[in-house]
C-alpha cells in the first residue's frame, strides 16, 4: 500500500473519533441541561408547595386571630388575590406577609378588602329587576310590612337600586332592608350612599331596563365629581357586618338576595350558606342568586319553586 494511501486511512480514522466525540460531549450535555431543567421544575413545584402552605396558614391565622373565615373559598381564585395583596404591600413571601397580617388590623384590613369580591353596580342585570318588579312586588304587596336581606351587599349599589323600585311600587315605607357584608370600609362607603359621577349614564341606562317610571337624576344630588343619594331612601336601611361563613341566620325574611357571590366559595361552604339562607326564609319567601349561579343539586333544591329560571328568582315552597 501507498505511504499517501495510509496517511488517508489515519486521518479518516481520527475523523470519525473526533466526530463520535464531539456526539459523546454533545450527548453529554443535553443530559446535564436536561437534569438542570428538570431540577428547576422540581424547585419550582417545591415553592408551589410551600406557597400554598403558606397560604393555608395564613387563612388560618386570619380566622384565629380576627374570625375572618376564607378557608372554604374556592382556592384558585383565593391564591391570586393573596399573591397580589402580598405583592402591592411590598413582600416577599406569604410568611412574611402573615406576620405583618397577623400584628397589624390596618394591614388585615386591607387583605379583607382585596380578598372579598365587590363586583357590583345600579340595577346591574335590569332584566332582574325588572322580573322583581313585574313578578315578586306583587306577592310583596300582600304582606303588612316586608324585609329584605342583600347578603354580601358590597359598597351598597343593588340595595339603593332595591330602594327606589320599592319606592316606585309605593312599598319602601312599610320595607326594611338589612344591607350585609363582611368587610367594615364597604359598609362605610355604602353607608354613605355616594358614587362617582362618571358612572351615572350607565346606571341610568340600566334603570330605564330596568322598568324605571321616572328621571333616575331624581334621586341623588350631583356634587362636583360624586353623587349623593337622597336620605329618604336610606331611612329604612340598615347597613351590618355578616360573615356568611361563620355567622348565624338573625331575622325572618320575605326576600334573601345573594347574587353572584357564591360562585367564589367551594362546595362545603356553599351548602352552608344554602341552609342559612333557607333557614332565613319565611315560606313562600323569595330567593335570588345571581346569573352565574343555580340551585341544581343543592341541598334545597327541591324546596325552591322557579318564578324564573332565567333571572334566578326562586320561591320557598317547603
Amino acid at each position: 500500500m501507498k505511504k499517501a494511501q495510509v496517511l488517508d486511512f489515519k486521518q479518516a480514522d481520527q475523523a470519525k473519533r473526533g466526530a463520535a466525540g464531539t456526539d459523546t460531549g454533545s450527548r453529554v450535555e443535553r443530559s446535564v441541561q436536561d437534569k438542570s431543567v428538570v431540577k428547576k421544575a422540581d424547585e419550582v413545584a417545591e415553592e408551589l408547595h410551600v406557597e400554598d402552605v403558606e397560604i393555608r396558614l395564613l387563612l388560618e391565622g386570619l380566622f384565629l386571630v380576627y374570625g375572618a373565615d376564607f378557608r372554604n373559598y374556592a382556592s384558585a381564585s383565593l391564591k391570586r388575590r393573596v399573591m397580589e395583596s402580598m405583592r402591592i404591600e411590598g413582600l416577599g413571601t406569604v410568611s412574611a406577609y402573615q406576620a405583618v397580617v397577623l400584628h397589624d388590623r390596618g394591614a388585615m384590613e386591607r387583605l379583607l378588602m382585596r380578598l372579598s369580591i365587590h363586583v357590583t353596580s345600579m340595577f346591574r342585570d335590569p332584566s332582574f329587576y325588572l322580573t322583581f318588579r313585574q313578578k315578586v312586588v306583587p306577592l310583596l304587596k300582600t304582606y303588612p310590612s316586608v324585609r329584605i336581606w342583600h347578603a354580601g351587599c358590597s359598597t351598597g349599589e343593588e340595595v339603593y337600586s332595591m330602594a327606589i323600585l320599592l319606592e316606585e311600587e309605593g312599598l319602601l315605607a312599610r320595607s326594611k332592608l338589612y344591607a350585609t357584608d363582611i368587610s367594615k370600609d364597604v359598609l362605610r362607603r355604602a353607608r354613605d350612599g355616594i358614587f362617582p359621577l362618571a358612572q351615572m349614564q350607565e346606571y341610568t341606562v340600566n334603570y330605564l331596563r330596568a322598568g324605571g317610571k321616572h328621571q333616575f337624576s331624581d334621586y341623588y344630588t350631583a356634587q362636583y365629581d360624586n353623587v349623593i343619594f337622597h336620605p329618604r331612601l336610606k331611612q329604612n336601611l340598615v347597613f351590618s357586618e355578616h360573615n356568611l361563613v361563620t355567622d348565624s341566620s338573625f331575622n325572618d325574611f320575605h326576600v334573601v338576595l345573594c347574587r353572584n357571590v357564591m360562585i367564589y366559595f367551594n362546595k362545603t361552604l356553599q351548602r352552608r350558606v344554602h341552609d342559612l339562607f333557607y333557614q332565613s326564609l319565611v315560606m313562600f319567601g323569595i330567593f335570588g342568586i345571581g346569573n352565574k349561579e343555580s340551585l341544581k343539586f343543592t341541598t334545597h333544591e327541591d324546596a325552591y319553586e322557579p318564578l324564573t329560571e332565567q333571572d334566578r328568582l326562586y320561591r320557598k315552597i317547603g
